[in-house]
């Protein structure tokens, strides 16, 4: 789910209800199995979350011949991989590129589907560069721009567990980038993000999907048996199998994966009896959400003298970075990013006042006021979701082996799944965090640990 593009992160970013009828739901619940001690229970794996890491489970699941039950507190299916609409233009309000395709599991489903993608970098494109309300020439800073990535993408074993901002050092454009790095791409201020958990993410060919990236995954599950608007509030692992109360009742399986993202278990908005273990904490601690978040503005067809696909880039006095992409697949729609804590600022304030500020951006960028000419406008601040509370995970710094931590089963029953164990196993050293490939990966493998697990 991530929205950075590791080859060239400067270059732009990043309403489904799937009810099912009552028989599908049904279809959920195999006859009870029961367990070791004699015990029946109501399915072999209970997956929480029909995210890309909870779809992907299930699949694997019907795959494996493994009974499961799969449970969505929202009225959709998806996550952060989801594709709203202005009017009937589509936008990707969260997830939008199909990360390092050559071996995303996306870019597959997308073939089979005959879903159009599209290479990133074919694209039209062009920047202006803005700061304290100046146009500025970005050559030498792209420079170093790219020396500063080139910090970051050496061999992993020399790349320091520190921030990226201890990473910059004292040159001021390599803190420029590390800026830009860690609120573009991450979401969060610099000081706040592991340089080595960065530089192991993975990095390929980015693909599009022109009509929607949330649209493929909620068609690719679609036909999977999902009991939405369910909330989990209490996970009972202490004595033989899982019990887990919801809102629609309790639920009893002999193996539970759950999806549900880091910022939401670090919430404590499930308890656990008993408590979590300390490893599985700390994983938990070394983590933090991002807040990267975008906005949709949809244009009468006015476009103001300016090309399609332009990136209008704009520094703020307080190092805050806009991103206004003009006109993405000749739509008369802008696309705006921004992260860190003027991200999380703003979503507090809610999408009035955010679409406000963003149009006053605007109109100083630009010399002229494009308010007359604004048909709409949609805030997706992601950190003010209570099903998400941010964009994505990202280590802090010292503490790059969190991941690792997290993704290790507890009390051979339960898994976390989810971008923030993104990869299949220990030794890809996570490089699909992320993204909504590394979730895919994560639940899948989560499916394969559990049942094996559970023998025949």
């Amino acid at each position: 789910m991530a929205v950075f593009s590791r080859r060239s992160v400067l270059r732009g970013t990043l309403g489904l209800s799937l009810a099912k009828s009552s028989a599908a739901l049904a279809q959920s619940s195999a006859p009870a199995l029961l367990g070791a001690a004699g015990k029946a229970f109501d399915t072999d794996v209970a997956i929480i979350g029909a995210g890309a890491a909870g779809l992907a489970c299930a699949r694997e699941c019907q795959r494996l011949g493994r009974s499961f039950v799969l449970i969505e507190a929202r009225n959709r299916i998806g996550g952060r991989v989801f594709t709203d609409y202005l009017h009937e233009t589509p936008v990707d309000a969260g997830a939008l590129y199909i990360h390092w395709s050559e071996k995303n599991p996306w870019a597959e489903i997308a073939r089979s589907a005959s879903t159009a993608t599209v290479d990133s970098d074919s694209l039209p494109s062009g920047s202006r560069f803005f700061a304290a309300d100046q146009a500025m020439e970005p050559p030498a800073r792209r420079s170093a721009f790219a020396q500063f990535e080139g910090l970051l993408d050496t061999d992993k074993g020399v790349v320091p567990d520190v921030s990226l901002l201890e990473r910059a050092g004292s040159d001021p454009d390599f803190l420029r980038s590390a800026n830009a790095i860690g609120r573009m791409s991450v979401g969060d201020e610099p000081g706040r993000i592991s340089a080595l958990d960065y530089s192991r993410l993975w990095s390929g060919t980015d693909l599009i999907v022109p009509d929607g990236y949330g649209k493929l995954v909620a068609g690719w599950g679609a036909d999977l048996p999902v009991k939405l608007n369910t909330l989990l509030s209490r996970v009972d692992y202490r004595d033989s199998g899982v019990r887990l109360t919801t809102s629609g009742g309790t639920l009893s399986a002999r193996t539970a994966v759950i999806t549900v993202p880091v910022g939401v278990l670090q919430a404590e908005r499930i308890s656990f009896d008993p408590p979590l273990p300390r490893e599985t904490l700390s994983g938990l601690e070394g983590l933090s959400m991002g807040a990267l978040t975008k906005m949709a503005l949809r244009f009468d067809g006015e476009r103001f003298g300016i090309d399609l696909g332009t990136d209008l880039w704009d520094t703020l006095a307080d190092g805050a970075i806009l991103d206004f992409e003009c006109w993405p697949f000749d739509r008369d729609v802008m696309m705006v990013y921004f992260g860190g804590d003027y991200a999380r600022n703003l979503a507090k304030q809610g999408e009035v006042a955010a679409v406000a500020e963003m149009m006053r951006h605007l109109h100083r960028l630009i010399g002229q006021n494009p308010r007359p000419h604004l048909l709409e406008g949609k805030l997706y601040g992601w950190s003010e979701d209570s099903f998400a509370m941010g964009c994505y995970s990202h280590a802090k710094p010292g503490l790059a082996s969190a991941r690792a931590a997290l993704a290790r089963p507890i009390a051979d029953k339960l898994f976390l799944a989810g971008e923030a164990t993104g990869g299949e196993t220990p030794q890809d050293a996570f490089g699909g965090a992320m993204t909504a490939g590394g979730a895919y990966l994560a639940g899948r493998s989560a499916a394969r640990a559990a049942h094996a697990l559970m023998g025949s």
